[in-house]
């Protein structure tokens, strides 16, 4: 009972710091540093210690090194011209399909997204181009940022996604292979999008009409030029992971160099490019890594009060199947998305979740995929969706539009997330395959 008191003492103490605007990073640290004073009995000369060791184990993980360079290389691309050749050689190939230069939406993340690895910077950088080029042709406007904003949160899933190295850092899983899970799950919901918007536009013509443009098969040729550039960055950092050439942390510095020559070589490298590159860089590297800091040494004060074992032994006492577990896990995960966004939901909740699903017979890697679909959808749920507030700087539209617009998206990374559970190894072949797991 004294355990139970101690479990529910926290959470509330952390809800009315989360509740009272504190932020995220002071928030851990004082709810660990109060939980462990008031319901562990330490005193302060014990609590210092663990904090300074976790708080620096946290930050000097060699994996983490490959955050700050996929966020640099990430950056630079936002300040050329690649997305634009990228959109420009997308375009001829999807003329001829119902939703034509919508799918561009999908397709340009997609991409940008295997670049990158940011939910933020994909949405930022696709949006700034097909905004204004597909109003200007009279698309439907709900299908046209709905597919931006769902579409957006592919940097989350496919690799070099961030959230990945975070999962895997703090789950202590392999990165390279959690990697290789995410590729089929990102094609998965790509193609559920490219679908819907297919089907949509093959029921009302009206939502994307044909352009005065008419593409040719020259054109389509000139594109495969334009995405050249583009195919060489992916497969610098793919191809070096997959291969086995380099770690992902490695694979970060070999698509960074290729990113910067590339700059070079197409006179788009200067110092004040990169100068607004780098501290773009260090402002969202800092935000994410002290935020992981903190959790790290929240996890460790759970532990001490023994939290994540009386949340386990609640949930069992509750005698759920480990499908009933996952509904239940999604639900909760759909609520706290309200309220947070993706990086702050992982690494707030994992350390409880991820002991309950492993005990539940979910593999880790799986998993990990699983939670970031379910991430995925706090990015388009307001009042904190990230991707519907970059959408509002872009376009000045109420946050509510753009909620409902996004709406449909919502309801197809659900649909993913049941085609995963049933099929898992849509996660799960890959990582086999290359790494025989």
């Amino acid at each position: 009972m004294e355990q139970l008191g101690s479990a529910g003492g926290v959470a509330l103490f952390m809800l009315l710091i989360l509740g009272g605007g504190v932020w995220l990073f002071p928030a851990f640290l004082l709810v660990g540093v109060v939980g462990l004073f008031l319901f562990n009995g330490m005193d302060l000369t014990r609590i210092g210690p663990i904090l300074s060791q976790v708080l620096w184990r946290s930050a000097a993980s060699f994996e983490l090194s490959a955050i700050p360079l996929f966020i640099f290389m990430g950056e630079i691309i936002f300040n050329t011209n690649i997305a634009q050749k990228m959109f420009r050689g997308i375009s001829p190939y999807v003329d001829r399909v119902p939703g034509r230069l919508l799918h561009s939406n999908v397709g340009g993340c997609t991409i940008f997204a295997a670049l990158c690895g940011s939910s933020v910077a994909t949405t930022a950088t696709i949006g700034r181009i097909t905004i204004n080029e597909l109003s200007s042709r009279g698309y439907d406007r709900s299908m046209m940022l709905g597919s931006l904003a769902g579409a957006g949160s592919f940097g989350l899933m496919i690799p070099p996604s961030i959230n990945l190295i975070i999962y895997g850092v703090l789950a202590e899983q392999p990165i390279a292979q959690l990697f290789a899970a995410g590729v089929l799950p990102g094609l998965l919901l790509a193609s559920l999008y490219s679908a819907y918007i297919a089907i949509r536009c093959w029921m009302d013509p009206s939502m994307a009409p044909k352009g005065a443009t008419t593409f040719t098969w020259w054109d389509r040729l000139r594109g495969i030029r334009d995405l050249g550039p583009v195919a060489l960055l992916i497969g610098s950092v793919a191809g070096s992971i997959y291969s086995g050439i380099a770690t992902p942390s490695e694979s970060a510095v070999i698509g960074l160099l290729a990113t910067v020559i590339l700059a070079g070589v197409t006179g788009q490298l200067s110092i004040k490019m990169l100068k607004r590159a780098l501290l773009a860089t260090v402002k969202t590297s800092c935000m994410i890594l002290t935020l992981m800091a903190g959790a790290g040494f929240l996890a460790v004060a759970m532990g001490y009060l023994h939290v994540p074992q009386e949340v386990a032994a609640g949930i069992g006492s509750l005698n759920l199947s480990p499908m009933w577990l996952l509904v239940l896990l999604t639900l909760f995960y759909i609520v706290l998305g309200c309220f947070l966004d993706g990086i702050s939901l992982m690494v707030t909740t994992l350390a409880i979740v991820l002991p309950l699903v492993v005990n539940a017979g979910f593999d880790p890697i799986w998993f990990g995929i699983y939670l970031i679909i379910v991430t995925e959808l706090a990015l388009i749920t307001p009042p904190v969706g990230l991707n519907l507030f970059v959408l509002q700087g872009l376009t000045k539209l109420d946050i509510r539009v753009l909620a409902v617009a996004a709406m449909p998206f919502f309801f197809l990374i659900l649909l993913a997330g049941v085609i995963l559970t049933v099929f898992p190894q849509i996660a799960l072949w890959l990582p086999d395959v290359l790494f025989d797991k």
